[in-house]
């Protein structure tokens, strides 16, 4: 029996008819590099079974103390039932990408059984229509309670289900599990009234191990954000959300922001992604003739490491970006959005975002799920549900390698994040071996077309490659022109002497010869 962190059950209390804590993680893979090329439902369910003593708080429920006297607790559940929690599903023909995002959507937004492990998986068959997916692909979506998400023990789903080989091997037999039987609720009391009694002395070592981390974190937020409480404008994502979900999403060669980047000395892709939300935003708020005047403004987390060495873990910081919506020249809105970073106290500490596959260690479900905690905590910080910015912008290193499922290839990685109100829009990017995958997660009442706004970062992002590759062409013309100039004025002069015309010789006369 765990006891709840602070934060956890903060989750927990927040939950609401309209808007819950879940995250979700979207996979889809092809299965023909999987051992006769065929993956079936059984494997995935024996497949996850054999790895569950990886994560304890996949077979524990929570368990609240009456009257809320105390933060609740994790218990294992003695009803535990795998089969409960992973499921198997089909999309009707054709099984289009639309279908397979309103259906993600849906269970999504669905609340969790508070009386059950918070997580549900469900392997997704039916895939038969989407473009650039091998035929036979299916996904594995998995949802899963804010409160579930054990970051600090660094439990890390995507180990849970992934190998770095395609070669599938049997998974071993599910090691032996007996729950324990939780406790009475005069226990509960008991227990409730010992942590009162005890909590000053028990904040004391939590707080200093934890001292770097906080105080990056609480400074960051501090100087950022509450310290700095200039108005932005209000847009229809900061207002009360409904319980309803929109998903949608586009890939993006990596190699193509890399390129975008060259128009601005200076420039990240970590700036580019901002650059390219930014337009499609400004896009679809002119479209609906919704664009403020003022520049929108983006909370976005970024990854600082400790200048502490006996720390030097990387913490995750929350920084406000001015998006430039208000600036019609797209390059000059790269400008604004590259100079607003560099002069963020945060954003000179932060890693390097040349690439967001650079942090290879740092597993992309992870990534999701603690930028997602940090911003329902934010959001908590300023009180009821006060705009913390216009949306969101999530930026999530992944792995470089190509990651399997049971000898399947993951093909495609993206999340869709919990909303709440006040902020109900939110931009994931996802990096995975060399694709980023920009989704948006939206409320359907404030985004009812939610493939307009995708369409419209694609838009933005054919924008920002067109000028690139237009500017790389007249570098190489430039360039090609001077090599051409340098050559001439290289080339040595070779002075060349004329030849002299001979003279005719005239015949020689015999001198004994007569007339």
């Amino acid at each position: 029996m765990r006891q709840l962190s602070e934060h956890d059950a903060a989750y927990i209390y927040s939950d609401s008819a309209h808007a819950n804590s879940n995250i979700t993680l979207l996979h889809i893979y092809d299965q023909s590099t999987a051992p006769g090329g065929v993956v079936r439902f059984k494997q995935i369910l024996a497949h996850v079974a054999s790895r569950l003593d990886r994560l304890p708080n996949f077979r524990e429920k929570i368990l609240r103390v009456p009257l809320d006297l105390d933060y609740p607790y994790w218990v294992e559940d003695e009803q535990f039932n795998i089969e409960y929690h992973v499921r198997h599903i089909a999309l009707p023909r054709p099984g289009d990408w639309r279908q397979f995002c309103i259906q993600s959507s849906r269970i999504h937004a669905r609340p969790l059984d508070l009386q059950r492990p918070l997580w549900e998986m469900y392997v997704i068959e039916g895939l038969d229509s989407f473009l650039d997916l091998p035929v036979g692909s299916f996904a594995v979506l998995l949802k899963i309670h804010h409160a579930a998400i054990d970051v600090e023990n660094g439990n890390e789903i995507t180990s849970l289900l992934h190998d770095l080989s395609p070669s599938a091997s049997l998974p071993p037999p599910a090691a032996p599990w007996f729950p324990e039987s939780p406790p009475g609720n005069l226990a509960l009391v008991w227990l409730a009234g010992m942590n009162m009694a005890t909590f000053p002395f028990r904040m004391v070592q939590p707080l200093r191990s934890s001292w770097t981390a906080i105080k990056s974190t609480v400074k960051t937020f501090a100087g950022e954000i509450l310290g700095q409480p200039h108005a932005f404008p209000m847009t229809r994502f900061n207002t009360e959300v409904s319980p309803h979900r929109v998903f949608e999403t586009r890939r993006f060669a990596l190699e193509d922001f890399k390129t975008i980047r060259a128009l601005v000395p200076h420039a990240t892709v970590n700036d580019v992604v901002l650059a390219v939300c930014a337009g499609g935003l400004r896009s679809y708020l002119a479209m609906q003739a919704e664009l403020p005047e003022t520049s929108l403004v983006a909370a976005a987390p970024i990854a600082v490491h400790s200048d502490l060495q006996s720390d030097p873990q990387t913490h995750l910081s929350w920084v406000r970006v001015g998006l430039g919506t208000d600036i019609v020249d797209p390059v000059q809105r790269l400008v604004a959005i590259q100079l607003a970073s560099s002069s963020s106290a945060a954003m000179t500490q932060a890693i390097s975002a040349r690439e967001l596959t650079s942090l290879a260690q740092q597993a992309p479900s992870l990534g999701i799920m603690v930028t997602s905690k940090m911003l329902r905590s934010a959001s908590a910080l300023l009180g009821g549900w006060a705009p913390l910015a216009n949306c969101a912008i999530t930026n999530v290193p992944g792995s470089r390698v190509p990651l399997y499922l049971q000898g399947a290839k993951l093909t495609y990685l993206s999340a869709i994040m919990p909303i709440s109100d006040g902020m109900g829009l939110v931009f994931s990017v996802t990096g995975y071996n060399n694709t980023i995958v920009v989704s948006v997660t939206g409320c359907y009442e404030q985004l009812p077309d939610p493939e307009v706004l995708a369409q419209c970062l694609r838009d933005s992002f054919q924008e920002y490659l067109a000028l690139a590759q237009r500017a790389v062409r007249a570098q190489r013309r430039k360039s090609s022109a001077v090599r051409r100039v340098r050559m001439a004025s290289m080339t040595p002069v070779v002075s060349v002497k004329r030849a002299r015309p001979q003279r005719k010789s005239k015949p020689i006369q015999d001198a004994g010869a007569t007339i």
